[in-house]
């Protein structure tokens, strides 16, 4: 994937310390600062002049050829470190709903206000998440390439979300307790083989949910491929192009798999489907079913844990807390990270069907709402004072956006939940002296991603 620039232009300067306690990052000269400035504005003039070429049509947005992302359409994707850039929660004060200043002939609303993303997200009748209108079938991506529980409607939506629902309730997944343990203490016993210090990502935050999500479909994969597409589908810095690209691809790879489940359905979820549906569930529909259970149980749970851990290393009472305490300690300080670092920064975008007032804007059929999840998480006139900190008895404990809201939210959130359980009470037990191997400041995290992470955490024990 290539970007018209480098994404160096869209990021501002640190401020202030980490809420997590780590030292704040080295300052930013100014001759930086004023050149990340002047890279921004040529970033804007670059993509209006491809719209004035022709290059990508103003009337009509076209998500496989947008190879490039508006400035403004980069703030809810930014990070400083763990947190959201301080610009969100100054926009979300002035303006929960702000009309972004884009060079396309349609208007993109930014829902930043908790309760505006909560009417928006529980909406069905008022908002699609149907993708298909902005891919022209001119492009390597087309609208044949996406779809599955994110891109789909009711009925279908419901239809397919009935296909893989029962394997996600909190009583079957109690049965896949034994195995999650058990591929848990198997990367940890590969963490410690590896010598201090080891990279967490590689050895545990990438192969315990790719390994388990595999396990539950019933499907093999290639973890490497399997975790540079996940990376990819995620990556902002080529806009939208370069995402669905990889999103292209990955599906055709979920298509032999579906395939092979065809010949011989196993015991997974898509063998258990096959057998009970047959021909009347289709492989594109399998495939998109693979695809939404890869893509929301595998990336986002991987970002989770590597984050997870960074902020319980910078705050060892709730690090002991999750070392020492019961079940009950453990699940707040899960829930209160999942709801902190809100790794899915945006949801899947809503398309208004008819004329509605929101936030004091008049919005008008085929509008687009994107709406911040890490934004509205941090909104203190929903979570209380100090939304920045990490507090398990914080009194809206619980209600967070991290996994979605209304019919489109996550069908695995209880199995990231019991992840993320298992694994960080695990590795906190196992390593006790566990800390970073590198000063806080050379961690690399994703500048511009969907999904917010950081590829790699140097670790010592």
């Amino acid at each position: 994937m290539s970007a018209l620039l480098p994404p160096v232009g869209t990021l501002p300067p640190p401020a202030g310390p980490d809420p997590g306690g780590a030292p704040s990052p080295a300052p930013v000269r100014r001759p930086r600062a004023a050149l990340e400035r002047l890279l921004g504005r040529l970033l804007a003039r670059r993509v209006a002049r491809r719209v004035a070429r022709g290059g990508l049509d103003p009337t009509r947005l076209d998500l496989s050829r947008l190879t490039v992302l508006p400035e403004a359409a980069t703030l809810p994707l930014r990070r400083n470190g763990t947190d959201p850039v301080p610009a969100l929660a100054r926009l979300r004060a002035t303006a929960p709903v702000h009309r972004l200043d884009l060079p396309f002939d349609m208007a993109v609303y930014l829902v930043t206000g908790a309760a505006e993303a909560r009417a928006v997200l529980a909406d069905r009748h008022g908002f699609s998440t149907d993708v298909r209108h902005l891919f022209s079938g001119t492009g390597t991506v087309t609208a044949d390439d996406v779809g599955g529980l994110g891109f789909t409607d009711p009925p279908d939506h419901t239809r397919l979300r009935a296909l893989v629902a029962p394997d996600f309730t909190r009583a079957r997944l109690q049965r896949l307790v034994p195995a999650v343990e058990a591929t848990v203490a198997r990367q940890l016993d590969a963490l410690a083989a590896a010598g201090s210090p080891a990279d967490l990502a590689r050895h545990v935050s990438v192969p315990v949910p790719l390994r388990v999500i595999c396990d539950l479909l019933g499907i093999g994969a290639d973890e490497q491929q399997v975790t540079r597409l996940g990376t990819r589908r995620f990556d902002a810095t080529s806009g939208t192009a370069g995402a669905f690209g990889a999103v292209s691809t990955q599906r055709r790879l979920l298509f032999a798999a579906v395939a092979a489940q065809r010949r011989s359905p196993g015991d997974g979820l898509i063998g258990r489907i096959v057998r009970e549906q047959g021909d009347a569930v289709s492989d594109a529909d399998l495939a998109g079913l693979a695809d939404g259970v890869v893509t929301g149980g595998y990336e986002t749970t991987a970002s989770m844990i590597s984050l997870g851990t960074l902020v319980l290393l910078r705050d060892p009472a709730m690090a002991a807390a999750v070392r020492e305490g019961s079940p009950a300690d453990v699940d707040r300080v899960v829930d209160e990270l999942l709801r902190l670092l809100s790794v899915v920064q945006v949801a899947f975008p809503r398309f208004t069907r008819s004329d509605r007032d929101l936030g004091g804007h008049r919005l008008r059929a085929g509008d687009v709402l994107l709406v911040s999840l890490s934004g509205a998480n941090r909104d203190p006139a929903w979570a209380g004072p100090d939304p920045d900190a990490l507090d398990p008895d914080r009194a809206t404990r619980g209600g967070h956006l991290a996994f979605g809201h209304g019919i489109h939210r996550c069908v695995g959130a209880e199995l990231a939940r019991l992840e993320l359980r298992t694994v960080l009470p695990a590795l906190l037990r196992r390593f006790p002296d566990l800390a970073l191997a590198v000063p806080p400041e050379q961690l690399a995290f994703r500048r511009l991603a969907f999904v917010h992470g950081i590829d790699a955490l140097p670790v010592r024990f």
